[in-house]
Parts: structure tokens; C-alpha cells; sequence
């Protein structure tokens, strides 16, 4: 009953900015933002707890401005998320742009399938849907929402236009018979992770429980990584979806330490971003929460 209420509270505020012209809905869902930012005290304790740990050479008040922007960032996904329905093949360059997609088409000719390396950076919802609106469907790894309602209501906004859903219960099958296929994989890799399924690795020079995954496969089929971010420009006024040239992987023999040599490579790939773009990355997560055996929790 509680999540069918959470949904029937949440559905107005959907169908309002899925039908307000894009400028209004951005600035309507911008406000929610804020208000979650202003109201939910536990989260901003984690983002400012997370940016002291990654920036402690910035003041409060630089780290404050930049959970601020995180909260702006979200609320801007969340009108483009809301607007999917309405988005085309002739209309989806007024959102999002490609940038470096010769680095994907690159990658996608060797035949051998493409992980995507992505995070929870910029418009994430966009660079699935915006890619597959233009041929280009892709799986996508991601953890269902804790309401089933809203789940399945997103989920359907998603595969709009051809991309699949790759179950986490199914994880390794789903993505080798991708691989297998030369087929595109989307993986968010920068929420925390308990053993096995995770390594440590650094990220901001602090040991992170990392999804290793993305490195085991790799290393197994030979699919090409390729780093993959949705980034707001300010100056264009929408996103750039951009790819970077494909990773070279780095292999020893020594599998296990492989393992974690690319997943180590992969975290510091969205490190580089993430300092870049700081106000664009998802600082509420407890990113460092699982700790190395021995070491104090860090919340």
C-alpha cells in the first residue's frame, strides 16, 4: 500500500513535466531539486561527507556549491526523463549531442561487442535512450527502483526505442551472450560494492569497493570498453553525449591481478570526469561505505 501511494503521489508531478515545453519543466523539476536538497537533511550529510573525503584542499562552502549543483543536475535529468515520450529521431539533437562518436563506431566494427563505461554523471537516463533512439539499442545493467510502480513505469520509458534490460540475478550469462554477439553493454560502475562482486580499488585516493564485473568480462571475450558520459554543456544549452577512444586492457597473465589493474584503470577514467565536472556526479551515494576488513566505517 505504502509504495502504491509513493506512485500515485509521484505520477502527477511525471504527467506535469512530460507535458510542459521542455524550458518550464527543466526549471519546474530544477525547483524539486533544490527542495530535496533544502529538506533532506540525510543526504546532503552524505554528499558533504563524500566531498569532504574527495576534496579536502576545497572550503565548505566550495563543497556546498557543488552538492547545490548536483541537486540542479538531478532536477534537469529528471525533466529529460520525464519528456522521453516526446523525443525523436528529428528532435533528440535539441537535447543531446554526439560527441567522439567515431570512437564508438570504431569500437562496435571489431565485432567483439562494446562494454559501455559509464556512472551516475550528467544525464546518465539520456545516453542509453538518445543512442538507441538513433539505431543504436544497447543492454543496459542497472539496479531496479525499491518502488515497483515507478520501476516499471521508468523501465518502460528505457526501452523505448530497442534497449534491453540485462538482470542482475543474470548478470554474467546476459552480458557474455552480448559479447558473443557483438553486441553493446551500458555499465554503471560507481556504486559501492561488498566481495565477491566487488574489488578495492582507489577512487580519490580512498579504497572503493568497485564492481569487477566489467573487467572479468572484458578480459574474457576481448569486447572493447569504451568510455561513454553524458555531459550538460552550459554553453550549448543541452547534453553532449561523448565517447572516448576504447581503453587497452591491461593483461599480465596474472588474471586476478588483471582484474583489478582494469577496474582500477575504469574507476580512474570516472574519477578524471568527475573532478572535471564535479557539480554532475551523484555525491548523496555512500560510495566508500564498504571498507577494506579492519578499516572504520567512513559514515
Amino acid at each position: 500500500m505504502r509504495r502504491k501511494l509513493e506512485y500515485a503521489a509521484a505520477w502527477p508531478f511525471i504527467k506535469i513535466l512530460g507535458i510542459l515545453p521542455r524550458p518550464l519543466a527543466r526549471a519546474f523539476a530544477i525547483g524539486i531539486g533544490w527542495s530535496v536538497y533544502l529538506l533532506h537533511v540525510r543526504l546532503r550529510r552524505v554528499g558533504m561527507r563524500n566531498l569532504a573525503l574527495a576534496f579536502p584542499e576545497k572550503s565548505e562552502a566550495e563543497r556546498a556549491r557543488i552538492l547545490r549543483g548536483e541537486f540542479t543536475s538531478l532536477g534537469r535529468q529528471l525533466a529529460e526523463l520525464c519528456q522521453f515520450p516526446r523525443y525523436t529521431l528529428e528532435n533528440i539533437e535539441q537535447v543531446v549531442v554526439y560527441d567522439g562518436l567515431e570512437n564508438y563506431e570504431r569500437a562496435y566494427a571489431r565485432g567483439k561487442g562494446v562494454l559501455f563505461l559509464t556512472a551516475h554523471f550528467g544525464g546518465w537516463e539520456l545516453s542509453a535512450f538518445a543512442h538507441s533512439l538513433h539505431g543504436h539499442w544497447l543492454h543496459v545493467v542497472m539496479r531496479p527502483m525499491d518502488n515497483p510502480y515507478l520501476d516499471r513505469l521508468i523501465q518502460s520509458y528505457r526501452m523505448m526505442h530497442g534497449n534491453k534490460l540485462v538482470d542482475k540475478d543474470d548478470f554474467v550469462r546476459g552480458l557474455l551472450a552480448a559479447m558473443k554477439a557483438g553486441e553493446t553493454v551500458g555499465i554503471l560502475m560507481d556504486t559501492n560494492m561488498t566481495p565477491p562482486q566487488g574489488v578495492f580499488v582507489n577512487f580519490f585516493g580512498i579504497p572503493a569497493c568497485t564492481a569487477s564485473g566489467l573487467a572479468r568480462i572484458a578480459l574474457r571475450t576481448d569486447a572493447s570498453v569504451v568510455p561513454g558520459f553524458t555531459i550538460w554543456d552550459e554553453t550549448l544549452g543541452k547534453y553532449r553525449l561523448r565517447f572516448d577512444p576504447a581503453l587497452e586492457l591491461i593483461r599480465t597473465g596474472d588474471l586476478e591481478a588483471d582484474i583489478v589493474a582494469n577496474t582500477q584503470m575504469f574507476t580512474r577514467v570516472i574519477e578524471e570526469y568527475v573532478r572535471k565536472y564535479p557539480e554532475q556526479w551523484l555525491w548523496v551515494h555512500r560510495r566508500w561505505k564498504t571498507r577494506p576488513e579492519g578499516q572504520p566505517g567512513l559514515y
